[in-house]
């Protein structure tokens, strides 16, 4: 295959590599203080995830630029359109990186302004796309629906944190993007949870190439503590813990539960042998890397030993998957199936 047949083919959802790569690294490191010898590897995923999106970036851009027609064919897609924001949430979570592995504010922030701004953007132009047209179908539900509100309550992971290294006006404008980002996607997600729920109770099961999609119903559930958390920290005004914290274990019980709900459907898949591996297999590490850290946070706040350990089983789930779909990317990659058009 011709690499202006790669670049043409380039599918949007590459950059979900980078999310869970990235989640990985952080949640690694942050189990090092338990188990130190493992710091080596986080740090090994920490170079290994900036490396990545690198690699990644550059076809994703040169497919803006010499196929534009096609970039935006896929962006008209009721199904495809939706991976358009893992591009500004892997900015995001190389932020929370360099957060994590430093901290490095001057880098940070450097990938979470364009993050943030591109996350707003995406979410404008994905769900316009959808909401002006009548090309989406209760068919063309899945929780890939939920990513454009998931990079929306993302931002606050880095972004809370960054807040509290800026100043003045610069302070007060992230502060904004963080409350404003956070309340946007929180509320939507709870609309779009509503809707896939629909599917699920109504419609076929979503299995095949979109069977991994299950898990990214993990996402916004975990993400949303963390970053309540996060912003509650930054408030002008001081905010009750003990309240975030029982909203934060509200969100994590249901975590748990969606957690093995995904495992039984994503097992039903490999037994009806509806689980080819495709790109969408990387929808199986962020949304898992996100409950990860979020067990890992509440469980130092609340003390309660089985929160944390729920986690830490996770994160051995959360290895055996990117290993795993790491290795069958590659393999992929080789032989040139993962870049050809989608049928």
């Amino acid at each position: 295959m011709s690499v202006s047949q790669i670049v043409r083919n380039f599918a949007p959802g590459w950059f979900a590599a980078v999310m869970g790569s990235g989640v990985l690294s952080i949640t690694t490191l942050a189990l090092a203080t338990r188990w130190p010898r493992i710091e080596a590897f986080a740090w090994g995923l920490h170079y290994f995830n900036l490396l990545l999106f690198l690699v990644l970036t550059i076809p994703w851009l040169a497919r803006w630029l010499v196929f534009p027609q096609a970039a935006r064919a896929t962006l008209q897609h009721p199904v495809q359109a939706s991976f358009y924001p893992t591009f500004s949430i892997a900015l995001l979570v190389i932020a929370a990186q360099f957060v994590a592995f430093g901290p490095q504010t001057g880098l940070a922030l450097l990938f979470w302004w364009p993050g943030a701004a591109l996350t707003f953007a995406f979410s404008f132009a994905v769900l316009y796309a959808m909401f002006s047209g009548e090309h989406v179908g209760l068919e063309h539900v899945t929780p890939a629906n939920f990513i454009p509100a998931v990079g929306l309550v993302v931002i606050p992971i880095a972004g809370g944190p960054l807040v509290g290294q800026l100043q003045g006006s610069a302070r007060d404008l992230a502060l904004l993007t963080n409350v404003v980002g956070f309340g946007a996607g929180s509320l939507m997600y709870f609309g779009l949870l509503a809707l896939t729920l629909q599917r699920k109770y109504l419609s076929k099961p979503a299995f095949g190439i979109l069977a991994p999609t299950v898990w990214i119903q993990v996402a916004p559930i975990s993400v949303i503590p963390v970053s309540l958390l996060n912003l509650a920290e930054q408030l002008p005004v001081p905010v009750a813990n003990n309240g975030l914290l029982l909203v934060g274990l509200l969100f994590w019980g249901f975590g748990v539960w969606w957690v093995v709900m995904a495992s039984l459907l994503t097992a039903a898949a490999q037994r009806r042998r509806m689980l080819p591996f495709a790109l969408s297999w990387w929808g199986f590490t962020f949304p898992l890397g996100s409950f990860v850290a979020c067990s890992f946070r509440l469980g130092r706040m609340s003390g309660l030993a089985g929160v944390e350990w729920i986690g830490i089983a996770c994160w051995g789930l959360l290895l055996v998957l990117w290993l795993l779909t790491l290795a069958q990317t590659l393999r992929a990659v080789v032989s040139g199936t993962i870049f050809r058009p989608p049928a």
